[in-house]
């Protein structure tokens, strides 16, 4: 089950940076104890050595100490609505980037994606991130990546002068577009055929997001990451 908490966000100290209308709140979080982990599952994982995928972090991203599955990704801002209801409508990880991609065993070139700028869109229920194929020069800008479901409504509550608890809980991560991911890492048959009948199973695993009042000793790169083309 994927799961997001973001808590006890003060924004007292950062009120005169937000980008603030009648619509939305947007709170920077890059100087705060703010991260994302995205963490495979042992089905994603399975599925990669099976291909012969590898994860690699970039930008912001790292790999989380101890572990083969989880990437921290800091959470740099999250946005609020302010009309029709007090919501969450994203938060995003600006300046992080995972290669997922393959070595082509006939060509020993290079295959696959580079996932950046992440967003999680709590209102459409989908994971974005700016999409580029490997050697292609052309970047998709916040394409859809994977499907969420929300398996518990938003809890908000306020507290003086202006602080705001969130909780929410996603779960079961499906990837969108398949047959591309399976044309970006250069499948061929019988390979290419077993993508497209196993990936659309897969659980992706975990987005653990967390956010809290503490602040880093120096803040994250707000900068969005564009991979080498």
């Amino acid at each position: 089950m994927t799961f997001a908490t973001v808590r006890s966000v003060s924004i007292a100290a950062a009120v005169a940076m937000t980008a603030f209308s009648a619509q939305a709140l947007t709170i920077p979080t890059n100087s705060l104890q703010a991260d994302s982990f995205q963490v495979f599952s042992e089905n994603a994982l399975d599925s990669y050595a099976q291909f012969g995928i590898a994860v690699t972090p970039l930008g912001n991203a790292t790999l989380v100490a101890g572990t083969n599955n989880s990437y921290s990704l800091p959470v740099t801002s999250i946005s609020i609505a302010l009309s029709g209801g007090i919501k969450i409508e994203n938060g995003k990880a600006t300046g992080s980037a995972l290669e997922i991609a393959r070595i082509d065993p006939a060509t020993s070139v290079k295959k696959g994606l580079t996932l950046a700028n992440f967003t999680i869109d709590f209102i459409n229920s989908q994971v974005l991130a700016d999409t580029t194929v490997i050697g292609s020069g052309v970047t998709q800008p916040q394409a859809p990546v994977y499907n969420f479901v929300k398996t518990q409504e938003l809890a908000m509550k306020y507290k003086f002068p202006l602080s705001i608890s969130l909780k929410e809980q996603l779960g079961d991560l499906r990837l969108v577009d398949v047959s591309g991911t399976v044309r970006a890492l250069g499948l061929q048959r019988p390979l290419s055929t077993l993508a497209l009948s196993v990936i659309p199973t897969i659980d992706f695993g975990v987005i653990n997001i967390d956010i809290g009042v503490a602040f880093r000793s120096k803040p994250v790169s707000t900068k969005p990451y564009v991979p080498a083309l």
